[in-house]
């Protein structure tokens, strides 16, 4: 197994380090994929908040990630978009 190693990342500006076993464009490639859903969250709801923005972008983040998981593990997919839902209707009213 490789050892971890800190590689600089940057998302939404920020410059991060990470400790990983990865190489920088792989997790950079990952970080671009974090930044591309934060901008769809942005535009796809009224959200201005950075807190906001990433929380959300994690909740759908982790939808993708459940989704692609093994089938074994039963996951209510429905309650989770719904969650989700919520989530984006609540910082829309609360930015009017």
């Amino acid at each position: 197994m490789s050892e971890a190693t800190p590689v600089n990342i940057t998302i939404r500006g920020k410059a991060l380090r990470v400790r990983s076993t990865q190489s920088h464009d792989a997790l950079q490639s990952i970080a671009d994929y974090v930044e591309a859903t934060m901008q769809r969250v942005e535009r796809g709801t009224s959200a201005v908040d950075s807190l906001d923005v990433a929380m959300l972008t994690a909740l759908n983040l982790a939808r993708e990630v459940i989704e692609s998981r093994d089938q074994s593990i039963p996951v209510n997919d429905g309650r989770l978009r719904d969650l989700i839902d919520r989530a984006e209707a609540a910082l829309g009213e609360g930015s009017a």
